[in-house]
């Protein structure tokens, strides 16, 4: 491998070999150290927010006075402390002695797959989000009593299996990504980590090296700064045992296989530049699937908010954003709720694309339509791909706001939902996430063939009513693509991240959320608490209410909550 002769490869080889040296400190540091290292972060996570959201709005171009404020306050700062108290309660359970899950918590479905049951895990969780639920599904010959068992074993006897120096190449939309990766490779692994900022949010660097101050101090985390010739040699590094990545299939192979020509012949012949374990979270196309049914007029609109905001949310630039709205040929609502949400996206303030080559990545994948429809708030609506070609919004992710519609064939709701899965399964590429909106009604009715649906999808996360990015956001849950992806057809990549149950031998998360909030719901028979939720890009109050969660989740005083309910409940 050539070496890019501007690199600075002694400082770099400095940095290896210093993590490496002080890695067997950290894997014999005793339990109830790790518990306070990972409990400090909570008081210093809050003490960088305001200014380390106003950098990213900043970045990003948002004006913090609209509804767009609250979207790094729950993707950044909620998404962080979540993770760190969820695995906080994993390590707390085990200094006590508990198992991470009691094996009440797990289950056999009819067909024989075992299930854990992950969220909601605390008392808290059920207050903060009434009406949701994560179940974990696990590999084909995992019983209930094994997946308890083995849970968080690292802990609980069988120690690390190959600590080490890990590389973390990290990702430029969302800086908890990052985060969550450290978490990952310090607490998962039992390793230390090399970060190597990713350039587009490299001004996150200052406040995460000050967040991980403790951690840098020691020697058991550095950040570098740098383009692609950095992390490919530091992912090529004698010393550097094993790589994370968040980011694009292509680059994943160059690091794998070699750039170019060489690196495609390398595939062909099975012939890997890089041995090492190398685990990754890639994207793809996701699909959200529309099920028929007796939809109200305010069942329409909250849905239509509920879709336009898993396209919109950080402009598209999400991996997990849906690209393909997938409706039944013969509802007769497909009409209006797409209506609904050409008008959700034109009532919300503009904003642009802020990530690199994203408006030509757009105008790629939509050229050739005429019907393309161009909105303010970065997002274009191609209303009419047809599923049996293959459609550049079908072939490529966008990472931008494109949003393709799919009409599938299927009088009956269970032939509807056979093709659905089929296409999303089989013509899409990827298997990160996908998401499945059905009423309570039509699931009541049609409950064989939902489950059915919800079973056949090879997806690393399955949302039902909730846009399955926000697994992402839960800690609990396992993240990363359904397992069976390879070195030389990766698609949405290899491994898991997150999964601070640290449960073993896990196939994806299925996650839930009441499909009315609870007001309509309440009038259905449909008991739960929960409102408009703060990360829908119409919630009035979302800033405010995820500010206020951050402060909880930081401090666990319990006198905030009663502001928390406050604005949520004007959402």
């Amino acid at each position: 491998m050539s070496v890019d002769s501007d690199l600075d490869t002694a400082a770099l080889d400095a940095t290896v070999e210093t993590l490496g040296t002080n890695q067997p400190a950290w894997q014999a540091l005793p339990l109830a150290e790790k518990i306070a290292m990972l409990d400090r972060l909570r008081p210093r996570i809050l003490a960088e927010s305001d200014e380390m959201i106003a950098a990213i709005q900043r970045a990003k171009g948002i004006d913090p006075t609209t509804t767009w404020g609250a979207e790094d306050w729950l993707s950044m700062q909620w998404a962080f402390l979540q993770g760190v108290n969820s695995l906080l309660l994993t390590l707390r359970r085990i200094e006590k002695g508990e198992p991470p899950l009691a094996l009440d918590r797990a289950y056999s479905r009819p067909d024989g797959q075992t299930v854990v049951k992950v969220f909601p895990s605390t008392t808290v969780d059920k207050l903060l989000l009434s009406g949701y639920s994560a179940e974990v599904w696990m590999q084909p010959g995992i019983t209930p009593a094994k997946a308890v068992d083995t849970a968080a074993s690292a802990y609980r006897g069988r120690g690390f299996s190959e600590p080490g120096v890990w590389l973390v190449l990290g990702a430029g939309n969302l800086g908890s990504i990052t985060t969550f990766d450290i978490l990952h490779v310090l607490y998962t692994e039992g390793s230390v980590a090399v970060v190597k900022m990713n350039p587009v949010n490299d001004y996150l660097s200052p406040y995460f090296a000050r967040i991980f101050q403790e951690f840098v101090d020691a020697g058991w985390l550095r950040f570098v700064h740098g383009g692609a010739a950095l992390g490919s040699y530091l992912a090529h590094h004698e010393g550097v045992h094993a790589v994370h990545m968040t980011g694009h299939a292509s680059t994943h192979d160059a690091i794998v296989w070699g750039p170019g020509e060489q690196g495609e012949k390398n595939k062909k012949a099975g012939t890997p530049i890089l041995t090492k374990p190398m685990t990754s979270e890639l994207g793809g196309i996701s699909p959200l699937i529309v099920v028929p049914g007796d939809w109200s007029e305010a069942d329409l609109q909250y849905q239509a908010e509920h879709i336009a905001t898993s396209k919109l949310n950080n402009s598209g630039h999400n991996c997990i954003a849906t690209q393909v709205l997938v409706l039944p040929e013969s509802w007769d609502l497909a009409d209006a709720l797409l209506d609904r949400i050409r008008d959700v996206i034109r009532s919300v303030p503009p904003r642009s694309n802020y990530y690199p080559k994203s408006d030509e990545t757009v105008a790629a994948a939509t050229a050739g339509h005429e019907s393309a429809e161009i909105f303010e708030a970065s997002c274009v609506i191609v209303p009419d791909l047809d599923a049996t070609k293959a459609e550049s919004l079908l072939v490529d992710e966008v990472f931008a706001g494109a949003l393709g519609v799919v009409r599938l064939p299927g009088d009956a709701v269970e032939d509807y939902l056979r093709n659905a899965v089929d296409f999303a399964n089989d013509v899409l590429p990827g298997n990160l996430g996908a998401t499945i909106v059905v009423s309570p009604e039509t699931e009541k009715q049609y409950a064989a063939a939902v489950d059915r649906a919800i079973a056949d999808m090879r997806f690393g996360s399955v949302g039902v009513n909730i846009w399955s990015a926000v697994a992402f956001l839960l800690g609990y849950t396992p993240w990363g693509a359904f397992p069976g992806d390879t070195l030389d057809d990766v698609r949405s990549g290899i491994g898991t991240v997150h999964n601070t149950f640290l449960l073993e031998g896990t196939q994806k998360s299925v996650a839930r959320m009441p499909f009315r909030p609870l007001h309509r719901a309440l009038l259905k028979g449909h008991l739960h608490m929960s409102p408009k939720p703060p990360f829908f890009i119409t919630n009035k109050t979302g800033e405010t209410t995820a500010r206020r969660l951050a402060t909880f989740l930081a401090t666990d005083k319990v006198q905030a909550l009663p502001g928390v309910f406050a604005s949520a409940l004007r959402g």
